[in-house]
């Protein structure tokens, strides 16, 4: 057994790439009975595994370098609305927010390698702004974004019976995994909150390693649901893993027999009358990415926010079940900070990271506490985010790749601080 070392949380899709981490992945042994096997035997006559092969050699260096994958080779349209929602902009004189707070996270943001910012409150857009090439309309990609992406889906296939609820086991769904240890253990919620006790997400540069393969595979699914190991009982650890948000595509397959892609399009676009994009998938014909990688412009990304603002309802209508939002926005014993794929503002903590606190890597700044007590957002890889504030109906988003490191750290508390403090 091979363990993994310069264990690199952000591999791929993470939302934060740390270098220069000598420690290994786990800081005990592995729970389960013996060790797990995290190799992976791979026939290079074999078309997926050369294909994967091919893959793996490609972004290698793109991976070490922090900046994920910059494309995938298949991606498919997410047809959105036939006629897109028409956005509100406030007048100059109905703004809520001061020109020098504006100013001020515009400045902010704008030399970091930004690609949109949007201040959103009372129903209208107070401001937004694009950079470079980036425009109104204009498709990003998500990284981690995603994953709270797959927490809305989850609690619209829940809303129409597709799942019964966030206790169902996944086995139910995923019958490969009846019978057999732990797994069959695993619940929906498990899923969004990163408690399925699998192997933590980590870095490795041997081929063979199933977080690689479990990534970047032609049938990644195939691996994550038949060789990911589980290290520990399901419910009772926070480890954030990439394979674990990968099931949701899954499962949401095998529930509503749509495609994730064709049921966000769907269930989720068409029905909120948002803008489509792509989506990738692990190979032609094969199953999306939940965890990373879906293109959609910036807008559709804030209304993702609005909608948890919202309490899960869009236009006055209920999209998601009543009290899935507050699910959403419930801690957990292992981590109080992270919910369904939604980080909490509280309890505050300068230095918050996306692993498990114990493996001791460093995390992202938040200088000071936010200053509304219920604010919840999305973050992603790049230092993105969605910040959302149901008490002051404020949503502030902020896209872009990571900033550059040649500038002042990104600090999590300075846009929605910054935008708090000149309310008038």
């Amino acid at each position: 057994m091979t363990r993994i070392n310069s264990a690199l949380l952000g591999f791929l899709a993470l939302p934060l790439f740390l270098t220069g981490c000598e420690m290994p992945i786990w800081d005990r042994p592995p729970a389960s009975a013996g060790e797990p096997a995290l190799m992976v035997e791979l026939d290079p006559t074999n078309a997926d595994d050369a294909e994967y092969i091919r893959r793996f050699e490609a972004f290698k260096d793109a991976n070490l370098l922090g900046v994920g994958l910059p494309d995938y080779d298949v991606t498919v349209p997410v047809e959105g609305a036939v006629t897109s929602r028409t956005w509100k902009t406030a007048a100059e004189g109905d703004r809520t927010i001061s020109d020098d707070a504006i100013r001020s996270i515009s400045q902010y943001v704008s030399p970091g390698n930004a690609s949109a910012l949007i201040v959103w409150r009372n129903g209208e857009i107070e401001h937004e702004e694009y950079f470079g090439d980036f425009t109104v309309g204009t498709p990003i990609k998500s990284a981690s974004l995603a994953k709270p992406l797959s927490s809305l889906v989850i609690g619209r296939a829940i809303a129409l019976g597709y799942i019964q609820s966030l206790d169902q086991p996944v086995s139910d769904f995923v019958t490969e995994w009846r019978g057999q240890k732990w797994k069959d253990q695993i619940r929906v919620r498990h899923l969004l909150d990163m408690r399925t006790g699998f192997l933590p997400q980590g870095f490795s540069l041997e081929t063979e390693h199933i977080l690689n393969i479990a990534y970047l595979h032609p049938r990644h699914d195939k691996y994550i649901v038949n060789d990911y190991p589980v290290l520990h009982k399901p419910g009772t650890r926070y480890d954030y893993a990439n394979a674990t948000s990968e099931m949701v595509a899954v499962v949401i397959e095998r529930a509503t027999g749509k495609t994730y892609g064709e049921f966000i399009a769907e269930e989720i676009l068409q029905t909120m009358g948002l803008n489509g994009g792509r989506i990738a998938l692990n190979r032609e014909g094969g199953v999306a990415h939940s965890g990373c990688c879906i293109f959609l412009d910036a807008r559709t990304w804030l209304a993702f926010g609005i909608l948890v603002l919202q309490d899960g309802r869009w236009d006055g209508e209920p999209l998601l079940p009543p009290g899935y939002v507050d699910d959403m926005k419930t801690g957990t014993t292992q981590n109080p900070n992270y919910g369904l794929a939604l980080y909490l503002g509280l309890p505050f903590d300068e230095r918050r990271g996306y692993a498990n606190p114990d493996i001791g890597l460093p995390g992202v700044l938040h200088s000071e506490p936010y200053l509304a007590d219920d604010l919840v957002l999305f973050d992603g890889n790049g230092n993105q985010v969605v910040y959302i504030v149901p008490s002051l109906d404020l949503v502030i988003l902020r896209t872009g790749k990571t900033p550059p490191k040649d500038g002042a750290e990104w600090d999590n508390a300075f846009l929605p601080n910054t935008i708090i403090r000149g309310l008038r």
